[in-house]
């Protein structure tokens, strides 16, 4: 049967891609409805995936927030000292750096969604193995295993979300990785100041425990599939995120010659990442990644009830919820503006705005050095510092928390995303471990002081965005791809 065919009336009709339906040509509004129709059914199947899989964002978020409410509980339970809490607190890290190594071959070479699974069993390990602890070594272990799935989920949800989104809606879809984040850091804030740390981390396994069931319910990535020559299941997955009744082949077309213009192979050798199509996103994938955690925001995260109460606030726990759902509301701000506005100049007003509230919250610090506490301007500069970390995790909100890991997964070469994307994910962890170990030490030294180095770093951040970054709004990834090439 012919793909075009006359009616009696003569007017045309042409079949609708996998399925048995016809529209005549000649029927506006059966075309609009239909669209429609078409529209409504890609977005929900396309946002109920993403929400399955943003239960491992919401686990390295409980993960990052965990140690704030309970550093007190933990330090008097098992008499650790700073130094050993400090260590618990970078392990994740540690954890995550291992992760990171083998989260873009296994994502490669077992699919996306089989990489969350795996990513998945250690995490729940680790939780019970901390729920149960008795010493350091039980807390040390758990904190590893906790941050090996944590790495993993770092790296292949967002690339999962960017391969399975529609371009038009990539941004916002994106954004919802870090949106779990936060929702994840605001559930261990809040469920912290009501449970004991052992429940709490009891507590830390569900997610992961809906997430492996849930993960038989979703497609596998079409463009994974394309890559490794699947070409009927890559097909079949494509029409069910994008509905029965869309037509798929502009799309299936795109990818097709995207993977066809580039090598089959999985991997490549290091030495080509001499190449400009290579090195070029790879750097600016590493240094937004390195620049996100530099600024310090994890050393606010993890120490945030330390650092309220350096400032003065007796409720710090109550602050501390106060700031994961100031960061939650941000970053659904940045859901609705990422595809309005774009990935650049979010980034831009984001490293700003996150200079000059680092700068009041340096100043801040310093100037309580020489006043004393029983003086009304000690109060007033505790008031401005805490509104300088408010005003700093708003804006790290807007762009350098989500945008990160939005454009990593936009702008890496498929046949290199497994090596360049285990890079990119090492670095991020790496440097999240420095800052996250060192955070409680420097503040001990000097609280000023160290505001004023993640100041400095937020300021250089600036540049970078503004000379490197490329603009990734309404493109199609195989359009990026060309781009650099």
């Amino acid at each position: 049967m012919s793909s075009r065919e006359e009616t009696e009336d003569g007017n045309l009709r042409k079949p609708l891609l996998h399925t048995g339906s016809w529209y005549r040509m000649g029927s506006r509004q059966t075309s609009i409805m239909g669209s429609s129709k078409v529209i409504r059914e890609s977005s929900i199947s396309v946002v109920a995936c993403v929400l399955i899989v943003a239960l491992g964002p919401i686990q390295f978020g409980f993960t990052a927030g965990y140690s704030s409410p309970t550093q007190d509980a933990i330090t008097e339970d098992l008499r650790l000292s700073v130094s050993e809490y400090s260590w618990f607190g970078s392990l994740s890290n540690v954890g995550a750096m291992v992760g990171a190594i083998a989260s873009g071959q296994i994502a490669e070479y077992i699919g996306r969604k089989g990489s969350l699974m795996i990513a998945a069993i250690p995490n729940i390990i680790g939780w019970l193995i901390i729920s149960f602890a008795k010493d350091t070594s039980f807390l040390y272990m758990g904190r590893i295993l906790e941050g090996f799935g944590v790495g993993i989920f770092s790296y292949t949800v967002p690339v999962y979300i960017a391969e399975i989104s529609p371009q038009n809606l990539r941004g916002a879809l994106g954004s919802v990785n870090q949106l779990s984040v936060t929702l994840g850091i605001m559930l261990a804030y809040l469920l912290g100041l009501f449970v004991q740390w052992r429940i709490l981390a009891a507590l830390g396994i569900l997610p992961g425990i809906i997430l492996i069931p849930a993960l038989f319910f979703i497609p596998e990535s079409p463009r994974w599939l394309a890559q490794m020559g699947m070409t009927e299941d890559f097909e079949s997955s494509l029409q069910v995120l994008r509905g029965f009744d869309a037509d798929i082949s502009v799309e299936v077309n795109e990818i097709k010659r995207s993977v066809a213009s580039s090598t089959r192979r999985t991997t490549v050798r290091m030495a080509e990442l001499k190449q400009r199509r290579y090195y070029l996103p790879l750097t600016i994938g590493i240094g937004l990644l390195i620049f996100q955690q530099l600024s310090g925001v994890n050393a606010v995260i993890f120490y945030s009830s330390t650092i309220f109460e350096s400032a003065g606030i007796t409720s710090s726990n109550v602050a501390t919820l106060g700031i994961g759902a100031i960061q939650v509301l941000a970053t659904c701000v940045t859901i609705w503006l990422v595809d309005k506005l774009g990935r650049r100049l979010l980034l831009i007003i984001s490293t700003s705005g996150m200079t000059a509230s680092l700068l009041i919250v340096a100043a801040s610090f310093y100037g309580k050095d020489f006043v004393s506490e029983d003086s009304g301007i000690y109060t007033i500069l505790g008031i401005f510092a805490v509104v300088g970390v408010v005003a700093m995790i708003i804006t790290y909100s807007l762009g350098v928390g989500p945008l990160p890991w939005l454009i990593m997964s936009e702008i890496l070469p498929p046949n290199i995303k497994g090596l360049a994307g285990s890079i990119a994910t090492l670095s991020n962890w790496f440097f999240c471990w420095v800052v996250t170990m060192t955070a409680n030490l420097l503040l001990t030294w000097s609280t000023g002081g160290t505001f004023t180095i993640y100041m400095a770093i937020s300021a250089f951040s600036v540049a970078f965005a503004a000379v490197w970054v490329p603009e990734t709004k309404g493109k199609t990834l195989e359009d990026i791809q060309r781009s650099f090439r």
